[in-house]
């Protein structure tokens, strides 16, 4: 791979192509190209032409792509040709959602490990062979079943400590399901999922395409207090 800093959006269409490639396959599909992977997702070909030069060649001109081979180079791209140990970090409703969300596994992300504080539900049964430990376990749990990747969703108020934990026990990566932005070391990597601010983005688009502009909103909130 060049070295080279690839934008971030840019690796999220990569997981996007993954995933419109894995459904070819899965429908025996052996050729594709870049018009045909663009408008399953709703963008330019160009684009997908561009996302792919930052790792190299891929297919000939007029010829398209062998789906098995650019998915696998894509894998390789993303990391996902092997299996990544995950531990989720906080069992309420949402870490237990994530764990037996099917995605997971078949995308080769595998839950080995997961922590709460609460007394009611350490050491009751999660997963097949995953039964929930105390966070206190922690650093001595990542020796054994060496997970690399912490799904947090843990309180807001336990989010930096819980990560403080994570970051000593040399955790690798940080799925934040929490409102919190998290200090870390910088050889850790932390991805952010926050469903408001995406909520937000939604309602933003919402309104656009409905035509109120951002002006016509504030003209109309002054005639309502004036």
């Amino acid at each position: 791979m060049r070295d080279i800093k690839v934008p971030k959006p840019t690796i999220k269409r990569i997981a996007m192509y993954n995933r419109f490639l894995t459904q070819l396959k899965e429908e025996g599909v052996e050729k594709t190209s870049s018009k045909e992977i663009a408008e399953a997702l709703n963008i330019k070909a160009s684009q997908v032409r561009k996302d792919l030069s930052y790792f190299g060649e891929f297919g000939k001109r007029g010829v398209g792509y062998n789906v098995e081979k650019l998915l696998s180079k894509i894998h390789i791209i993303l990391g996902t040709e092997r299996v990544w140990n995950v531990a989720i970090i906080g069992v309420g409703n949402l870490g237990k959602a994530i764990s037996h969300y099917p995605e997971l596994e078949k995308n080769k992300f595998k839950i080995v490990s997961a922590f709460d504080v609460d007394k009611r539900k350490v050491n009751s049964i999660l997963l097949p062979g995953v039964v929930i430990k105390h966070i206190n376990d922690l650093k001595e749990d990542i020796k054994k079943t060496n997970f690399e990747i912490a799904i947090l969703t843990v309180s807001p108020s336990a989010a930096q400590p819980v990560t403080d934990l994570l970051v000593e026990a040399g955790i690798k990566g940080i799925l934040n399901f929490t409102p919190v932005t998290l200090n870390v070391n910088e050889d850790v990597v932390v991805e952010n999922v926050d469903f408001v601010i995406s909520l937000k983005t939604l309602t933003y688009e919402i309104i656009s395409k409905a035509g109120r502009s951002f002006e016509d909103q504030s003209n109309s909130e002054e005639d309502r207090v004036f």
